[in-house]
């Protein structure tokens, strides 16, 4: 007489065995293709640059608290097809207390090429920055707090923005779900010793 373990064992081998068969017979000529997931963003060629600063290296101290504190000049480009307003976030993720917002503007003209040093485009809105009030505010790092990073980061959207004056980054990243088309970004660095 074989014993209760025997049966046990020999009964999980043969279920085992009989959900591998209904598995393979299950899946088929029951595949489906997936459907091709597109990004949210579309490949772009879109670019931001400045000519005072190129990408990852030191923004000049004149754009700074320690300067002047005016806006650097930012040159756009290959702005996508379709394009009906731009927006720009200018931030620093690495502040002590959380990401630091330092410039907010929206409804850019897609036929704005340049945004000049120390100017905004007409018919531009700038929002609340983490300063507690619109417009740029320059790099400040706290001294001795190292490099820090400062992100432009430029949209293309599909859409111009029906957002107050007093809106921040949170309010322009929330209305700018879905209707991105192409995102740019040059990052400058600044540190206070």
């Amino acid at each position: 007489m074989k014993s209760k373990s025997f049966w046990a064992i020999t009964g999980v081998i043969i279920l085992f065995f009989l959900f591998a068969i209904a598995g393979v017979y299950l899946s088929q000529g029951t595949r489906k293709e997936s459907p091709e997931i597109k990004p949210l963003i579309a490949e772009s060629k879109m670019k931001i640059s400045s000519p005072i600063f190129e990408h990852n290296q030191t923004i000049p101290v004149k754009y700074t608290c320690d300067g002047a504190d005016i806006n650097p000049p930012l040159i756009i480009s290959d702005i996508p097809e379709g394009t009906k307003s731009l927006a720009l976030v200018a931030d620093d993720p690495d502040a002590p207390m959380g990401t630091w917002v330092h410039w907010t503007m929206w409804n850019i003209s897609p036929d704005i090429k340049e945004i000049k040093e120390n100017e905004t485009p007409s018919g531009v809105i700038e929002g609340m920055t983490n300063f507690k009030k619109p417009g740029y505010g320059g790099p400040c790092p706290p001294k001795g707090h190292g490099v820090h990073r400062y992100f432009f980061k430029l949209y293309a959207l599909d859409a111009a923005l029906d957002l107050p004056a007093e809106a921040d980054k949170e309010a322009i990243e929330k209305a700018i779900e879905g209707h991105i088309l192409a995102e740019a970004r040059i990052i400058g660095l600044y540190r206070r010793d």
